[in-house]
This record gives C-alpha cells, sequence and structure tokens, in this order.
C-alpha cells in the first residue's frame, strides 16, 4: 500500500499521466458495470411508481442517476487510488494504473455529480434531485472515505448507497418518498452484504493487503458464512414485500419465491462447506448467483406492472 501511495504522491510521476488518458479510461472511472445496474433498478421505480411523468423528462431523469452514479464511481475511484493499487482486482483501474491522474478523476467526479443533481432537481423535483445528491455523499464520502476503512460493516451499512437508486426513480414521478419505495430500497440494502461478503470471503489475500477490514478478514469466515446465511434469509423475505403491499402480483410473487429459495439454498451450502477450496468455490458461486438475482428481481416487477396496467391480467 505504501508503495502505491508514494507513487501516486510523487511528483516525479505526475508527468506519466500528461496525454496519456482516452475516451475509455474515462468512461472506466464511471464503473459502468456498477452504473448500469444502478440505471436499472432507478428505471424500474420510475416505471411502477404510480402518476405520470413526459417521456422526455423520464429519459433525463435516467441520464441524470446514470451521470450521477457515474461521477461518485469517478470520485470513489479518485480516493481509493491507493487501496485500488494493490489489489487484483482492481489494480488496472485508470488512476493506479496512471492512466488518469487522481486530479483529473477529482474534478471529473465533482462536475458530473454536480451536474446531475441540478438537472435532475430542474427537469423532474427537488426531492429527486436531493436524493440523488444525498446518494452521491453518501457513497463517496460516507462509504468511501469513513466506512470503507474504519469497520467491517462498511457493506452493511454503506450498502445504502446503492439501494437509493429506485427510490430517486420513483421520486422524479411522484415528488416523494413512499412505503413502496422503501421496500425497493429495502431488498437492495439485504442484498449487499451477502453480496459483497461472499466475494470478500474468495478475495481475503486482496482486502488484506489493502487493508481494508471486510468482515471475513476481521471475525473469520465461520461467523461471515453465518451472517451470510441470515442476511439470505432476510432479503427473500423482504422480497416478498411488494406482494404483501398489494404492488406485486402472481408473476413476481412466484419470481421472487424462486429466486429466493436460491439465494437462501446456495448461502447453507456456503455455510456447512468444507474449509479451504470448497467454501471459496461455493462463496464465488453465491456471489455470481448474486449478480443475477437482483436484475431478474427487479425485472419480475417490472414485468408484472407494465402487463398488469396493460391488461389486469396479473
Amino acid at each position: 500500500m505504501d508503495e502505491a501511495v508514494a507513487y501516486l504522491d510523487d511528483s516525479r510521476n505526475v508527468s506519466a499521466y500528461a496525454g496519456e488518458a482516452r475516451v475509455e479510461d474515462y468512461l472506466a472511472l464511471l464503473k459502468p458495470r456498477v452504473m448500469s445496474l444502478v440505471v436499472f433498478t432507478a428505471f424500474v421505480g420510475l416505471v411502477i411508481a404510480p402518476g405520470v411523468i413526459n417521456p422526455v423528462l423520464a429519459v433525463i431523469a435516467i441520464f441524470c442517476i446514470a451521470v450521477g452514479a457515474g461521477g461518485s464511481g469517478a470520485l470513489n475511484m479518485w480516493y481509493d487510488a491507493d487501496i485500488d493499487a494493490v489489489m487484483s482486482r482492481t489494480m488496472n483501474r485508470p488512476v493506479p494504473n496512471g492512466r488518469v491522474s487522481p486530479g483529473e478523476a477529482l474534478v471529473f467526479g465533482l462536475i458530473l455529480s454536480g451536474f446531475s443533481v441540478v438537472l435532475l432537481g430542474l427537469a423532474t423535483n427537488w426531492v429527486a434531485g436531493g436524493l440523488l445528491a444525498f446518494t452521491i455523499f453518501f457513497y463517496a464520502v460516507i462509504y468511501t472515505m469513513w466506512l470503507k476503512r474504519s469497520t467491517p460493516q462498511n457493506i452493511v451499512i454503506g450498502g445504502a448507497a446503492g439501494a437509493f437508486p429506485p427510490m430517486v426513480g420513483w421520486a422524479a414521478v411522484t415528488g416523494s418518498v413512499t412505503i413502496e419505495s422503501v421496500v425497493l430500497f429495502l431488498i437492495i440494502f439485504l442484498w449487499t452484504p451477502p453480496h459483497f461478503w461472499a466475494l470478500a470471503l474468495y478475495k481475503q489475500g486482496d482486502y488484506q493487503a489493502a487493508g481494508v477490514p471486510m468482515m471475513p478478514n476481521v471475525v473469520g469466515e465461520t461467523s461471515t458464512r453465518r451472517q451470510i446465511f441470515v442476511y439470505s434469509i432476510l432479503l427473500a423475505a423482504s422480497a416478498l414485500a411488494p406482494t404483501l403491499l398489494g404492488f406485486a402480483g402472481w408473476l413476481y410473487t412466484a419470481v421472487a419465491v424462486v429466486t429466493g429459495v436460491s439465494f437462501v439454498a446456495l448461502a447453507w451450502r456456503l455455510l456447512v462447506a468444507e474449509d479451504g477450496a470448497p467454501m471459496r468455490k461455493t462463496a464465488r458461486q453465491l456471489f455470481q448467483y448474486s449478480l443475477s438475482y437482483l436484475f431478474i428481481v427487479f425485472l419480475a416487477l417490472l414485468t408484472d406492472t407494465v402487463l398488469t396496467r396493460m391488461g389486469g391480467w396479473f
């Protein structure tokens, strides 16, 4: 880590950044994979929200949420360049790799963040704009600058940042925060710990080298696996809340039950897996499944809502 920090701070290396950044490097600062999930869940929140929004304003709203997510991603990469440089999963990111300077990443992130908040507020309403601003602040400051390096609960609390987008999409239409949008938030919030802790279980070496206090490195594998299992049960239960609150039909319910049971089953397999390679293999399987889980659940909710509005069949 010290070598990475020294590299980024050494004035002799400043010239190495000049003229080397390409368009794709700035796109990488936006964390496009993370952004895609953020945009999709925000889109679902916007579409299923009661009320009507002008299609042009809807496109602007989704654009602003995407830009805001990208801006917060750039700020994250600016601040985390030192630890990114020593983790195999992140060492090739533009800042630690030297293709974009820390200062450029910071300015880029600040401009995108400010632009997205102002445009969303002006185009839709300031409840949505304020929620987007808080989301960016939560991810860049509360999670990245504080929680990530200070507590093994970093993902639990910091997961709120990734859970806000559907609330922002909902607020863009309604101008308010309701119990339905809170439920969408809750599903993502409870999904985050098992998703990232599964990753941390088979990437312990990376987090240990970077000095990030992820749960397996602090409390051990056994406790982490227990907590993953508990959170998986809570996640599967929370996914049924849209049905219980009456804004989802049987199509969504069927998908939520099947995917929830599958998630819990994988978490149970991880809980009872033998230590070593079998545990790491199962953790990787759970992580990979969790990537598709959230997309499937939100796609089912979107499909259920659209079909219901079209014909009342679901």
